[in-house]
């Protein structure tokens, strides 16, 4: 496919689009449908039409296993984080309302970071489990 003119315009052209899109859905999840599944599904088929248009290499280039495998685990964390965090402010795990004066507010911070840490686990385990088949060998 990299011969192909027209589907490397085109996708030079949605790519950023995409990835705006994970962004809006990621940010919003809180107030309408969507959030941090729904935004990594998204951000990580952007990844996906890159490496699937401009070549596994390049897509290496851009995101390695390390780097993935470095966002799963910060996702989980910054999702388990957010737990500790609510547990050493005297509530219970997950209890978002500790987390800032106001308990709304408390909901806001607690709700966004969750999305954030599973966001950022679904994108990048995705991406690794399609780099892994892509390549047909096992990830070291």
């Amino acid at each position: 496919m990299r011969d192909n003119l027209i589907l490397r315009v085109i996708a030079k052209a949605l790519i950023p689009v995409i990835l705006l899109y994970a962004f809006y859905v990621q940010f919003h999840g809180d107030f309408s449908p969507g959030g941090g599944f729904q935004a990594g599904v998204i951000f990580s088929t952007a990844i996906l039409l890159y490496a699937l248009v401009f070549g596994m290499d390049k897509a290496a280039d851009v995101l390695s296993d390390r780097v993935l495998i470095a966002l799963a685990s910060g996702g989980v964390l910054l999702y388990a984080g957010v737990g500790v965090a609510s547990l050493l402010l005297g509530g219970n795990y997950l209890d978002y309302n500790v987390l800032a004066d106001d308990p709304v507010a408390g909901q806001h911070i607690g709700i966004i970071l969750i999305e954030l840490g599973v966001g950022m686990t679904v994108a990048s385990t995705m991406l690794l489990i399609f780099f892994t088949f892509a390549r047909r060998m096992v990830i070291r």
